[in-house]
C-alpha cells in the first residue's frame, strides 16, 4: 500500500482523537479549577461576651478575662456600668445589647448580675448568662435584701457615702468602699499592690441603685451559669448558692474573694466558654 495512502487514512482517526482529547482536556480545566476554589462555608463566628462590671470596680476589673477570651478568638466588650440606678442602667445595657450582631454571652459581677438580669430581658440576642460572684435577683429583689438574706456581709461597716447633688437640686448619696478597708473587704487574695490601685480608681454607686427593685429576670427564660466566690465578704456564700440554684444556674465554686475576676481571671473565662460554647 502507498504510505502516502495509509497516512492519509490515519490522519482522519488521529485528528478526531486528538480534537477530543484536547476537548477533554479543556472541559476538565474549566470545572476543576472552579470546583477547588470554591469558597468553603466561613467557620461558624463566635458569640460576642459582654461583660458588665459591678459596684467599686470598673471595666479593667475584666482585663484578664478579656485576654483570655480574646485568645480564644472571642470577640469581648466590657461596658461601662454607670452605676447611677437599676432602670438606667439596664436600659443602657440594652442599647448596648442591640447594637451588637449575632448572639451574645452576658457575664455580670456583683451589681452587674442585677443589671444582666433586667437588661436581658427581652433582648432577643442574649443566649446565655453568666453570673460572677453576682447578685441574680427576683423580681421586686435589691442588693440590700439580698445581702441581708443569710449573715455574713461585711460591706455595710466598709462603706463611706458621700452626698452628691444631682442635676435637678435634689440630692443623692455615692457609696465608695474606704480605701484603708479596701483589700481585705474586696479583694483579699488579689496582690497589695494591685487592690491598692483598685481601691484608688473604683466607681461609686448609688444608694438608690442598690435599692431599687429588680423587674422581670432574664434567668426565667436564658440559661444560666453562676461561679460562686467561697471567700467573698461582699455577698455572703449562701446567699450566692441560694440565688443560683433559684435561677436553676450551672454552679462552680471558686475559692476567692469578691474580685475573683482580678484573681482567678482564667477560672472566670473557662466559665463563659463553657456557656458559650452551648451557644448554636
Amino acid at each position: 500500500m502507498n504510505p502516502r495512502s495509509l497516512c492519509g487514512r490515519l490522519r482522519g482517526p488521529l485528528s478526531i482523537m486528538a480534537t477530543t482529547t484536547v476537548a477533554a482536556a479543556l472541559l476538565a480545566a474549566s470545572i476543576g479549577p472552579a470546583s477547588a476554589g470554591r469558597p468553603s462555608a466561613p467557620p461558624q463566628r463566635k458569640p460576642t461576651v459582654v461583660l458588665v462590671h459591678g459596684a467599686f470596680a470598673d471595666s479593667t476589673s475584666w482585663n484578664g478575662v478579656v485576654e483570655k477570651l480574646r485568645r480564644e478568638g472571642y470577640p469581648v466588650v466590657a461596658a461601662a456600668n454607670p452605676l447611677r440606678g437599676l432602670s438606667s442602667d439596664a436600659a443602657y445595657l440594652k442599647h448596648l445589647l442591640a447594637s451588637i450582631d449575632g448572639p451574645v454571652v452576658l457575664a455580670g459581677h456583683s451589681y452587674g448580675g442585677s443589671v444582666i438580669t433586667d437588661a436581658a430581658h427581652g433582648a432577643g440576642n442574649v443566649k446565655a448568662l453568666v453570673y460572677v460572684a453576682a447578685f441574680i435577683p427576683d423580681k421586686g429583689e435589691s442588693v440590700p435584701s439580698l445581702s441581708e438574706k443569710f449573715p455574713g456581709s461585711t460591706l455595710g461597716s466598709a462603706l463611706r457615702p458621700v452626698p452628691v447633688a444631682l442635676p435637678d437640686g435634689s440630692e443623692e448619696t455615692d457609696y465608695y468602699i474606704d480605701q484603708a478597708g479596701f483589700h481585705r473587704q474586696f479583694a483579699a487574695d488579689v496582690p497589695r499592690n494591685t487592690a491598692d490601685l483598685m481601691a484608688v480608681t473604683q466607681r461609686p454607686v448609688t444608694a438608690s441603685a442598690l435599692a431599687e427593685g429588680a423587674s422581670e429576670p432574664a434567668w426565667q427564660t436564658v440559661p444560666s451559669w453562676a461561679l460562686v466566690a467561697t471567700e467573698d465578704l461582699d455577698i455572703p456564700v449562701r446567699t450566692q448558692i441560694f440565688m443560683a440554684e433559684r435561677a436553676g444556674s450551672h454552679i462552680t465554686e471558686v475559692r476567692a474573694s469578691h474580685a475573683v475576676s482580678v484573681s482567678h481571671p482564667d477560672a472566670v473565662a473557662d466559665i463563659i466558654e463553657k456557656a458559650a460554647r452551648t451557644v448554636g
